[in-house]
Parts: structure tokens; C-alpha cells; sequence
């Protein structure tokens, strides 16, 4: 008993020390403040024990550098979130090694457990990225999963099974896929699907790349052509069509990597933002009649500040500054720091991050995934991001700059600015890994946000939150009527209380780096104890005002032109 006891209170203390050094150096020690949460490992305690395989053997193959990534889901419908891995594979010719993707079922109780062997999930091949949505209405999550040579949709059967249905959909694609992301742009209720593309690179087709002419390093992608991203509209009855050029979207010079879903000029119709590596980004916006056209240059994206192109990761897009627009955060490489393209609102962005925390901090670190998310539910959007290097030698070449990184936190500090506070998170923000994947969710059901984070060659790792509950909040799970996709992925909500009205916030798929976040909407109330009122933007342009009377602490269930059908405390610690 002693031995479990002692371990307890040193991490209590440990914690208590923590925190109490950060609001002494805040100046809030004594006040009704609440102190800002840190982050916990319990990747075993939870039971995960996914581990990447990238393949490497000495070929230094691009590929190698790139995966993997990890989805939320509630694949059961239980309404717990589940769990996602992509794996890769080792080469042909070379010893097989076990490396394959895996899917956690949530058990409610803090741990987890594969159920991979059972689900029908298998020969994903050199996976990639993920992204989760119900594809045909049945109520049922499907998974798509991106892979070198040809991707994968598995339709959810229910009883947690899952059929490969690729080949009667048509959606494999081929080609070196990255990040994919499930969105109705065309607004006749029906998920589409838009997957990003690197470059023309197989094996055959490998170069000889190196920095001191002898031995070969990883190639960078100026040494291959682009792929354009692919655009998959739903015709229904399980099929769909590839309408890249004729929705505009085809870019042979495109080297994508993520990709984000937004409404950036407010018009009720999805724009897609594809992050490109060494090329322009594209800005696409919905035209409305089922095309799309590139806005990035015109509206100062595409590029940085200087007029070049960066190494583009990474994406995602919210509303932070509660200006009701969203604006971006894109993951770049060393040396050239994460963007922060705040949306002015008259069609134009402008960087934020080079005047600011984000920028210096960033400088050194390369960007994989990132995302927006209220860690201490203070009603405020932050910033997450996951960070490792490609080249496992670059210290020799750059002494600054590591292979393994520590992830950066970024806390929303209101006034359009941000406060590095990854020294204060906890340990797991101050060990160095080769990050590559990211998401958020509600892992132990308390309704706050923890992280899930993948590496390169190397174990995944949960991390908790803990404190973030102390914060009151609400989470808001949308369900589609008969008319839009049952996931309402597109819709965009927001509510009032005491402390007043939050920022809109947007169900999306994909976003981050190859992974997906869950898809309940999570608002942090500060101090308030109720929702007044919900105001929610369907994906079909209707919209609906609930007078909520909602305590905090409980997941509400809201389904179009139904108001509030469930409501669920959530859990206690």
C-alpha cells in the first residue's frame, strides 16, 4: 500500500509546486482566479500501446519522414471517444516488422482497449493520415484512412465492425496521399471528401539526394513533382465521384500536406485551405456552384511576409480573436515559424505571429501538427502544436536545432495575444520527441480537452488534462436533420452566458496534420455556471436560437429543428 501511496503524493506535490510557481509569477496567488491546468502522460496507465513503424532501414525513402496520424471517434456511438492510429509498414524486401494501424475503444473508465484484430480494419498498407464521418447518414462514424499506392474507406457495420468498401465507393485514389477531411461543399446533404497529395515519389521513381556528396540524406520535395489534392463528391447510394478539375481543384504543382475547413468570408459555403510544402498555399473559395476558386494570393496567404513560399504542415482555422471570422495557424519548418494569418474580414489575413510569442518561439522548431483548442476553458481559443525535425542529423549541420522537439502551448492571453506557457504544462511539454500527428478530445469524459500525439518511429502518447475542469463549461454535440449530413460538420455554433457570448466555433473534420479531433463542440465559460442561449448556423443556411436555461458541466445534444433532444453530466475524477 505504501509504495502505491507515495508515488500519488509525490505527483500531487509535484503538481502543487507546479501550479503554485505559475500564479505566484502571475500575481494571482489568493484570487478568485482559477489556476491554469497542466498536462499528465497516462499513455500506459490507459492501455495504448500503438507504436509507428516508418519503415527505415538506410534508403533514407521520403515517406519515412512523414507519418503518422490519429483520429478521435466515437465509433460506437457510446458516446465516449475512441481512439484511431494509422500505421505504416516496413518496405517490401526487408523483414516484416508488426505495425498495424489500431483501434482503441474508449471503456469509460480512463482506460482503453484494442479492438483492431475484430473490426475488419486491416491491409491499410503505408498508411498516413485519417479522417472520421458518417459518410451515408446511417447514424454509423466511417473512417477514411490515406495510404501510399491507394487509400482506404472503411463503412461502419455497427457492433464496432467495419467493411472495406473502397472499390465500390472509389475513392482509393493512389498517389502519395496526406491529409484528408469529410465536408458537404456543396451543401445537398451528403459528406464530401477532399484529400491532399504530396509528390511523385515511388520507389522506381526514388532520388539520390545528399549533403556532403557521398552518403544519401532525405530528399527535400523540390526534388519531385507535385500531386494535386483530389476533391471526392457523395452521389450517393455509396459512391462518389472525382470532380478535382471540374471543381477547380486540380494543381499538378500543389505538394499538400493538411488541410482545413472554413467559412472565411462568412457566405454559409465551405472554403477549403490546402498547407503547402515549398508551394503557395491555396485558399479555395466555394463559388457556390459546386466550384472553387484559388483566392490565397489576393488574400496574402499564400505566401510569407517576404513573398515566399514556406514548408507548409499543418492547419487549422477558428475564431480565435471572437471577431465571428475565422483565422488560420499553419505549421511551417525550422527557421521559418508558425503562421498566424489573422482574418481581417475585408477579404484579406495578416500574420500575427512574427509581432508575436508565436513567432519567436517557433523560430527553431519544425511544425507538424496544430490546432486551436480552449485548454483552460477560459472561453478563449489557444494554440497547440506538435514539433520534430525531419532529418535525424541536423544538429550537425544546425547546432540550434534538434531532431526531437518539445511541443509548444500557446495560451490565449485575449487582445488579439498570446503567452508561451508550454514551461508551465507539465512535464510531457517538456520532453523532446519527433512529433508528427496531433488531436484533441475528451479522453476520461470530464469534459475537458486532452491530447493524443503521434511520432515518427516511435510510441504515441495521451496526455491528460488536469485542472482544465475547474473552469465551468459546456460541450455541444450537433446532430444534422433530414436535409444536411447527420455529422452538422459544417455548422457553426455559439452561446451566451454571465460572462457573455463566445466566439463561433465550426464542427470540422480533418485539420491538425494527417489526424482529426473529436467533433462535440467544447465551450469554456470561465466562471459562469449556465448557457443562456445557443445560436447555431446549420450547413444548409438555416438557423436556430435555443433558449437553453443549460447548466455547465454536461454534453447537450441538439438536433436540428428538435432543439435539445439529450443531456449527459459529465463525468467526476
Amino acid at each position: 500500500m505504501c509504495d502505491t501511496i507515495a508515488p500519488l503524493e509525490a505527483t500531487t506535490l509535484r503538481r502543487a509546486i507546479v501550479l503554485t510557481a505559475l500564479l505566484a509569477a502571475a500575481g494571482t496567488l489568493g484570487s478568485a482566479q482559477v489556476a491554469p491546468p497542466i498536462f499528465t502522460d497516462i499513455t500506459a496507465a490507459a492501455g495504448v500501446t500503438f507504436r509507428h513503424e516508418n519503415g527505415a532501414y538506410g534508403k533514407k525513402y521520403l515517406p519515412e519522414t512523414m507519418g503518422s496520424g490519429v483520429a478521435f471517434l466515437d465509433a460506437d456511438g457510446d458516446g465516449w471517444q475512441d481512439l484511431f492510429f494509422v500505421n505504416s509498414t516496413t518496405w517490401p524486401g526487408q523483414p516484416a516488422k508488426p505495425s498495424a494501424s489500431a483501434l482503441y475503444r474508449n471503456n469509460g473508465n480512463g482506460t482503453f482497449t484494442d479492438i483492431t484484430a475484430a473490426s475488419g480494419i486491416k491491409g491499410i498498407g503505408y498508411g498516413l493520415g485519417a479522417a472520421a464521418g458518417d459518410f451515408d447518414n446511417d447514424g454509423r462514424t466511417d473512417l477514411y484512412v490515406t495510404s501510399l499506392g491507394g487509400n482506404h474507406l472503411f463503412r461502419n457495420l455497427g457492433g464496432l465492425k467495419f467493411a472495406d468498401v473502397t472499390a465500390q465507393a472509389g475513392v482509393a485514389s493512389g498517389g502519395f496521399p496526406a491529409s484528408a477531411a469529410w465536408a458537404d461543399y456543396d451543401r445537398d446533404g451528403r459528406l464530401d471528401l477532399v484529400v491532399t497529395r504530396y509528390v511523385e515519389w515511388a520507389i522506381d521513381k526514388d532520388r539520390f539526394c545528399t549533403l556532403d556528396g557521398k552518403s544519401k540524406s532525405y530528399c527535400t520535395p523540390e526534388a519531385y513533382k507535385g500531386q494535386s489534392a483530389v476533391l471526392f463528391h457523395n452521389a450517393g447510394g455509396g459512391r462518389f465521384e472525382d470532380v478535382s478539375a471540374k471543381a477547380g481543384l486540380s494543381d499538378p504543382s500543389a505538394k499538400g500536406l493538411g488541410v482545413a475547413l472554413l467559412d472565411y468570408n462568412g457566405d454559409g459555403w465551405i472554403d477549403l485551405f490546402i498547407a503547402n510544402d515549398t508551394q503557395p498555399n491555396r485558399l479555395y473559395e466555394n463559388k457556390k456552384d459546386g466550384t472553387f476558386k484559388d483566392v490565397a494570393v489576393a488574400a496574402g496567404v499564400a505566401f510569407n511576409e517576404a513573398g515566399k513560399a514556406r514548408a507548409g504542415m499543418g492547419v487549422d482555422a477558428a475564431d480565435y480573436d471572437g471577431s465571428g471570422r475565422q483565422s488560420l495557424v499553419i505549421g511551417n519548418f525550422s527557421n521559418e515559424m508558425i503562421a498566424l494569418y489573422r482574418n481581417e474580414g475585408n477579404g484579406l489575413f495578416v500574420d500575427e505571429a512574427p509581432a508575436s510569442a508565436i513567432g519567436k518561439t517557433s523560430m527553431l522548431t519544425l511544425t507538424f501538427a496544430c490546432f486551436f483548442f480552449d485548454y483552460d476553458l477560459d472561453g478563449r481559443l489557444d494554440i497547440f502544436a506538435a514539433n520534430g525535425h525531419v532529418a535525424d542529423d541536423i544538429n550537425a549541420a544546425q547546432p540550434r536545432v534538434t531532431y526531437a522537439q518539445a511541443p509548444h502551448l500557446f495560451r490565449n492571453a485575449g487582445g488579439k495575444q498570446f503567452t508561451a506557457v508550454s514551461a508551465g504544462a507539465g512535464a510531457p511539454f517538456q520532453q523532446k520527441v519527433v512529433a508528427r500527428g496531433a488531436a484533441y478530445g475528451d479522453l476520461d469524459g470530464d469534459g475537458d480537452l486532452d491530447l493524443v500525439i503521434t511520432a515518427n518511429g516511435g510510441p504515441a502518447r495521451l496526455l491528460r488534462n488536469d485542472g482544465g475542469e475547474r473552469s465551468q463549461h459546456l460541450r455541444l454535440k450537433l446532430v444534422g436533420g433530414a436535409k444536411i449530413n447527420r455529422d452538422a460538420v459544417g455548422a457553426f455554433a455559439r452561446v451566451t452566458s454571465a460572462n457573455g457570448t463566445s466566439p463561433w466555433m465550426m464542427v470540422r473534420t480533418g485539420s491538425s496534420y494527417l489526424s482529426q479531433s473529436e467533433l462535440p463542440l467544447t465551450f469554456g465559460l470561465g466562471s459562469a455556471a449556465k448557457v443562456t442561449k445557443i445560436e447555431i448556423k446549420w450547413p444548409d443556411g438555416s438557423n436556430e436560437s435555443i433558449d437553453a436555461g443549460a447548466d455547465a458541466g454536461q454534453t447537450i445534444t441538439v438536433e436540428q429543428g428538435k432543439g435539445i433532444t439529450t443531456r449527459a453530466p459529465f463525468a467526476r475524477k
